[in-house]
Parts: C-alpha cells; sequence; structure tokens
C-alpha cells in the first residue's frame, strides 16, 4: 500500500495516496552547467544598478546554531563558494524565534546582495503556526539553491530498553507517553516526522522541542533524554563516542553513516520518508542577476568533490538545485508540511 508521507528524497513513494513530486529533486548538476575552472573566477553578476557583483564579502545568516546540520552544510559549501565568487562568504548563526530571528535579521539589512539565509521547513510551516509574524515569508524571501538534504534518525540513550526499532515502538506502546523524545526546533521536520510515527504507529510521546540541535544530542548522550529525532550529522559524535545508539532512520533507505539502522519504511511504515533540508533564500528585491549566480556558486559547491567528501560521510545528500527548481521542491512540501500539521493537529507553545 502506498503512503503519503515522503519528503526530501528523490526514492521515496507514498503509502496510501501518492503526492506527485513530493521527494526532494536530485542534484542538478547537469542543468547549472560550466567546470570548476572556469566557476572559480570571481563572478561579475551584474547589480541591477551597471555594477558588478561581489566586491566585498557576502554574508550567510544560518537559523540554526553552531554544530548542528545546517551550520555544517552553509560552512562546508561556503568555503567552496568563497573560490567560486572570489569573496569571503561569512557565516553567522543567529537562532531563536523559530528561525524568525534570523529570517528578521536578513530583511532588515541592505537588499544589496550581501547578505543571505540559510533556513529550512520553518519556512514553510511557520506561517502556519505562528500568528503574530513580523513578514510575510512568500512575499519576504526568494529560493536560492537547496544546499543539501539530511536522514534523521530515531537515537536512544545508550541505556534506553530497546535494541532494535521495533521493540522501541512496542515500548512506546506500553508504556503512553513515559518515552520523553527532543526535536530541534518546535514544529521542524523531525517534530513532524515524530508525530506522523506516532500516529500511524499507535503509540504516543512526550515532546521536548529544543532551540538548538547539539543541545537536543548532548541531553540524550547525558541521558537527560530517552530519545531524539534528529539528523545524522548533528547525532554523530554522541554516537561515535559510545553514548547514544541510532535505531532507525527516516530515509527511504539506509544510509552509509549508519548501515546497520534499518530504514522505517523498511521495518515498520512502508513509504515513509521524513528528511531535512537546508536552503538558501535572499529577501525580495536582491537582483535577479545576483540570486542567478549565487545559486550556480551553490551547484557548482554541490558538484565538488571536497565538499561532498566533507558532508557525505555524515548522511548528507548534495543538491545545489537552480533558484526555479528550489521553487518547485519549496511547493511540493508546502503541501506535504500543510497535511502533517493539519492531521497531527501540530501546535507551538
Amino acid at each position: 500500500m502506498q503512503g503519503k508521507y515522503t519528503s526530501g528524497g528523490a526514492r521515496g513513494v507514498t503509502r496510501r495516496a501518492a503526492i506527485g513530486g513530493l521527494a526532494a529533486p536530485a542534484a542538478a548538476a547537469a542543468m547549472l552547467g560550466g567546470v570548476r575552472g572556469a566557476s572559480a573566477q570571481p563572478s561579475r553578476a551584474a547589480a541591477g544598478d551597471g555594477g558588478v557583483w561581489p566586491t566585498r564579502p557576502v554574508r550567510i545568516i544560518v537559523a540554526f546554531g553552531p554544530g548542528g546540520a545546517a551550520d555544517t552544510a552553509t560552512r562546508a559549501f561556503g568555503a567552496r563558494m568563497s573560490e567560486t565568487l572570489g569573496q569571503q562568504i561569512v557565516v553567522e548563526n543567529r537562532t531563536g524565534g523559530n528561525s524568525v530571528i534570523a529570517g528578521s535579521a536578513t530583511l532588515q539589512s541592505p537588499r544589496d546582495g550581501y547578505t543571505f539565509l540559510v533556513d529550512a521547513a520553518q519556512q514553510l510551516i511557520n506561517p502556519l503556526l505562528l500568528s503574530d509574524l513580523p513578514f510575510d515569508y512568500r512575499a519576504s524571501f526568494v529560493p536560492v539553491s537547496q544546499l543539501v538534504y539530511f536522514a534523521q534518525v530515531i537515537a536512544v540513550r545508550r541505556d534506553f530498553p530497546a535494541a532494535t526499532i521495533e521493540e522501541f515502538v512496542a515500548y512506546a506502546r506500553a508504556n503512553p507517553g513515559r518515552i520523553t523524545y527532543g526535536t530541534p526546533p518546535a514544529a521542524g521536520m523531525a517534530h513532524m516526522a515524530g508525530e506522523v510515527l506516532m500516529r500511524e504507529l499507535g503509540f504516543r510521546m512526550t515532546h521536548a522541542p529544543y532551540r538548538q540541535a547539539t543541545d537536543a544530542a548532548r541531553d540524550v548522550g547525558a541521558g537527560n533524554l530517552d530519545a531524539v529525532l534528529i539528523t545524522t550529522s548533528t547525532i554523530r559524535p554522541i554516537v561515535q563516542a559510545g553514548r547514544a545508539r541510532v535505531l532507525a532512520v527516516t530515509s527511504a533507505q539506509r544510509v552509509g553513516a549508519y548501515p546497520d539502522a534499518p530504514a522505517i519504511a523498511e521495518r515498520l511504515l512502508p513509504g515513509f520518508e521524513m528528511n531535512d533540508w537546508m536552503g538558501l533564500f535572499a529577501a525580495s528585491g536582491v537582483p535577479a542577476p545576483i540570486v542567478a549566480r549565487m545559486g550556480a556558486a551553490v551547484g557548482d559547491a554541490a558538484r565538488d568533490p571536497a565538499v561532498r567528501a566533507r558532508l557525505e560521510p555524515l548522511g548528507a545528500e548534495m543538491v545545489g538545485s537552480t533558484p526555479e527548481e528550489f521553487a518547485g521542491f519549496l511547493e511540493r512540501q508546502r503541501e506535504l508540511v500543510t497535511r502533517v500539521i493539519r492531521e497531527a493537529n501540530i501546535r507551538l507553545g
């Protein structure tokens, strides 16, 4: 039977009713064209006023804390993009407000192509759950490129009384509400994945939202949480230290970072796939040639062997889409998150 909870990967199938194209697009290397030698030259995209861009460092504001998946991906991409654009990429973490603080900081900056935002599903989720937003996401931001997507994992503290994902679900069913699980942030893709799993598999846990992914990982490692639903990259140091165990992944199939961890779709919920993703956005009003050039720089980085060598062992899947491809992906994701929020009755606060 086909299912409807599919996001973030081209491999996903649906479980009950197909949603056309909910899977993330594959990396757009062929469409972006060019070769590394040519792209390494400093960019001279028109800035809308007859000038050139960039002539000074470019700032990327990350809506998530240091050390998490979004931060790690942005810094890996930024190092390569600095070479492509001929200017330094400066990464600045601005957490809080379910990504609203980072979004506001981006919009308060001049619309000259020197400030961009790395955000995730909050771009789509916040308008559905927050009533007093200081801006309209769809009108205020334009998509530049999807950087990557990450499978998420269900990981538990090292002494949790379940060795497999099947035992975990059985324990949760027998002890409703007793398992505490953390996600970063509230109402992010991890939170949504947890709500879908509880709804579809018939168990309940107590949710603990975290402002930063690394704090959730730290707490499950310290035994302060029973479990986390978190990206493959963020949990990795805790698992490597022997302080947590990965039971399953949310991708359509197993991932190289945790080859022994089954996909939930493989064991419990055929067709299930709910990954986390990170994308680059510009404020509306940034000249279109700059948006296109920045998107091309992301695509160049997504194809770069050094970037892949840095991120793929952490479980990242490169995307590097064009602005047009990313816009289409966002529309499909908007349909998905709207459905999950409605069916799972997700609320903030």
